[in-house]
């Protein structure tokens, strides 16, 4: 179990990376919870699909020194990761975007049922985020970029 959910993770972080979202979806269940760091919890692959949407207008991300760890049971994963983006459309309440690039430690932690991802939950320092874009006020409880 736990080198098929280590393997499920990877492929979700190399689906993200090759800008594949259909083969990221695929790997998870109907009824997917997606806790989005700072914003509201999601239920449903038509909300992620949405998400993903929304994400590959605003954002240009690809991620670096992946890290997955994996519960003795398999039921559980964690990932650790550095993000290295660029701010393509302006996100409402967040900055206007012009290109600005960051790089952003982050990390992830997943549930794992019949072997797909029941649960994303990911979390970043928005407030290094802002930082990076030029704002330097900080926003309150802003969605994920």
């Amino acid at each position: 179990m736990l080198i098929a959910t280590k393997t499920l993770i990877d492929s979700y972080y190399a689906a993200f990376n090759a800008g594949q979202s259909r083969a990221m979806l695929d790997l998870l269940s109907a009824d997917v919870i997606h806790d989005i760091n700072q914003g509201a919890r999601e239920i449903g692959r038509d909300r992620f699909a949405a998400f993903l949407d929304h994400m590959n207008i605003s954002y240009r991300e690809r991620l670096t020194d992946i890290v997955i760890m994996v519960s003795t049971d398999g039921s559980r994963a964690a990932a650790e990761f550095v993000v290295h983006g660029e701010y393509l459309h302006t996100d409402p309440g967040l900055p206007e975007a012009h290109g600005q690039r960051y790089v952003l430690p982050a990390g992830a932690f997943f549930e794992i049922r019949d072997g797909l991802i029941a649960r994303v939950s990911n979390y970043y320092n928005l407030e290094d985020w802002l930082k990076q874009v030029g704002m330097t006020t900080p926003v309150s409880h802003q969605p994920h970029p």
